[in-house]
């Protein structure tokens, strides 16, 4: 599933992209439930716990920025994400032993989709080690100005950055840190429907807004070691939160030493903590 230079990659860099990657009967299968769902957030008039939307959402003209824990509204995401082939992907860079974390499908909506600021993953949902990976899957093609994400490299080997703005959760890396990114050597990978991208919690990464006519959805998946224990009850009440999904389940935790920052109880998504909206 991944060659030997592939592991490497996300070894060394913290992210790997696999170009159409994901099969065409999954892309289809894929895609018309999300195309029932986009339908269904019409009768949406403000965000709510299945349906993350923009301001200007309408009936007329939806624009989600998010369904949320996708594998818990429709069997199609949840077979995916459990016994796809993207699973090899997972067990080829964390072991034998996987446990499903949580899951979500970002839309980065035409003519304007927000702009996703530089962020760790880890500091939304803190674990007692730093083996999981998020797998994102183009669902349509995307190019160059379709609000792709982006990547900066080797950024998961730095200390992880503080997300507060003093006591409040902002959800992204302040502007005094943004010098020490390095954000100049970012990658913002395109690629045709079916592109996959892997990359480790602790990688610093951010999308731009969407500028062109056509929205840029995103299924992302993330895994973890069945070893790596959660400190926080995010995804726990979930029906698939922290499901082991292959191996064996864990008598041990296992502790990285170190130190990993933790959000405070109500996190929301990352749209409304870096729009403010909480």
């Amino acid at each position: 599933m991944l060659t030997t230079a592939q592991k490497q990659h996300y070894l060394e860099e913290g992210y790997v992209v696999l170009e159409e990657f994901v099969s065409d009967l999954w892309l289809k299968k894929l895609n018309q439930v999300t195309a029932e769902f986009v339908d269904q957030s019409r009768s949406v008039a403000a965000s709510n716990q299945q349906f993350d939307v923009e301001p200007d959402h309408s009936s007329s003209q939806p624009r989600l920025r998010r369904l949320n824990s996708p594998v818990d509204q429709h069997p199609t995401y949840w077979e995916f994400a459990a016994q796809s082939e993207i699973v090899d992907l997972a067990e080829a860079l964390l072991g034998p032993d996987i446990k499903f974390h949580h899951g979500k499908l970002n839309f980065k909506w035409a003519h304007g989709g927000e702009a996703v600021k530089w962020h760790q993953d880890i500091q939304f949902w803190p674990h007692t080690n730093y083996d999981l990976i998020t797998i994102g899957v183009y669902l349509e093609d995307v190019v160059q100005g379709q609000g792709e994400m982006g990547f900066i490299p080797r950024s998961h080997l730095s200390d992880l950055y503080d997300q507060y703005d003093g006591e409040r959760w902002t959800g992204h890396i302040k502007d005094a840190d943004i010098p020490s990114l390095h954000a100049e050597n970012a990658v913002f990978p395109v690629g045709r429907a079916g592109t996959v991208t892997i990359h480790n919690c602790r990688t610093v990464h951010g999308s731009l807004p969407n500028l062109s006519d056509k929205k840029r959805p995103l299924l992302l998946q993330t895994y973890a070691t069945a070893d790596a224990f959660a400190y926080t009850d995010l995804v726990r009440k979930q029906p698939h939160g922290e499901m082991l999904i292959r191996g064996k389940a864990a008598k041990w935790a296992r502790h990285d030493p170190r130190p990993c920052q933790v959000p405070p109880t109500k996190v929301g998504t990352i749209f409304q903590a870096q729009q403010q909206e909480m």
